[in-house]
């Protein structure tokens, strides 16, 4: 398990690097202005000195170096145009809160929800409960999410009289941002967890139980959702980080500071800095989850194993 892990992480953190240093000569090959906040009215001469300050006259190969030196200290830089002159860090320290507490919150909302109809819609297989959980798994599937989010909104705010814009001081506005978090899980668990645990009534093991007697309830609670959750868990560690870092239209629907808002906010105002930051911070999130859905799944199911057996010869 421990050499699995040392594998994985240093591939992990090969791949990390690809996609950094990519990030980085990119960025580096837009436009100037991005590095400057009032750059039309800078004369060349400062243009000229600031960039030196930056260090970005350097050669590449000397920038990427003293990034990385930068980054290994845990400084992402400063911001350009966001906010200039303060550090990456002191602004995501205020948002990556929200965000964190969104995230766990909605996925938590899609387990509760998600798995329950799954297993409900697997157990009355053709009928009217599979039937009426396949409407809702097409709907969210098929239907743009912008479509129901302002759905949720529109009809969330007038029938139940909840605010329209986010406040951290009123839990009532947490409400709506949530649910709409969270339907989109709650269809992707309810879906796979259903064609998982129909795949495993289909099996000998299965057959066999019911051959003997066995009771229909133990049959698909103790046996085949056990079976049919591991390929579930694999997702779950992805699915919680990557909803933690927010969703950048939600968190814009309903003016939530978090991480989502601010990427789109980075990007529109070619903040060069602040956009590289948070591209690293997502591609560390999607890397993580990953590692941890495997170690997850090995927790879960103990038949599955790392390390390679050979047979006796």
């Amino acid at each position: 398990m421990l050499k699995y892990l040392a594998k994985r992480i240093a591939r992990s953190l090969i791949t990390l690097f690809i996609v950094i240093t990519i990030v980085f000569t990119l960025l580096r090959q837009m436009p100037i202005e991005g590095y400057f906040n009032n750059y039309d009215k800078m004369s060349e001469e400062q243009v000229e000195r600031e960039l030196t300050r930056l260090g970005l006259t350097d050669p590449l190969p000397t920038q990427l170096l003293n990034f990385y030196g930068d980054l290994l200290h845990g400084d992402l830089g400063i911001s350009n145009k966001y906010r200039p002159g303060v550090e990456i860090t002191e602004i995501l320290s205020t948002r990556i809160p929200v965000s964190v507490a969104f995230g766990c919150a909605s996925m938590a909302l899609s387990l509760l929800l998600g798995i329950p109809l799954g297993a409900v819609m697997a157990r009355c297989k053709n009928r009217w409960p599979d039937h009426l959980g396949t409407i809702f798994i097409v709907f969210i599937n098929a239907v743009p999410s912008a479509v129901y989010y302002l759905f949720i909104q529109m009809y969330g705010t007038e029938v139940f009289g909840l605010s329209m814009l986010f406040s951290r001081s009123n839990p009532a506005t947490w409400i709506l941002p949530t649910i709409s978090l969270s339907l989109g899980n709650v269809a992707y668990y309810g879906m796979w967890l259903r064609r998982y645990m129909v795949d495993e009534t289909n099996k000998d093991y299965v057959k066999l139980a019911v051959a003997k007697g066995v009771d229909s309830k133990t049959i698909m609670m103790k046996h085949v959702f056990r079976n049919a959750f591991v390929p579930l868990v694999q997702y779950i560690p992805t699915s919680l980080l990557l909803t933690m870092v927010g969703s950048i239209y939600v968190e814009g629907l309903y003016s939530i500071p978090g991480m989502g808002g601010l990427l789109v906010t980075a990007i529109q105002g070619q903040d060069n800095t602040l956009v590289q930051a948070l591209v690293i911070i997502y591609a560390t999130i999607s890397i993580l989850g990953l590692i941890l859905g495997d170690i997850l799944m090995t927790l879960v199911d103990p038949r599955i194993s790392f390390t390679k057996k050979e047979g006796a010869r």
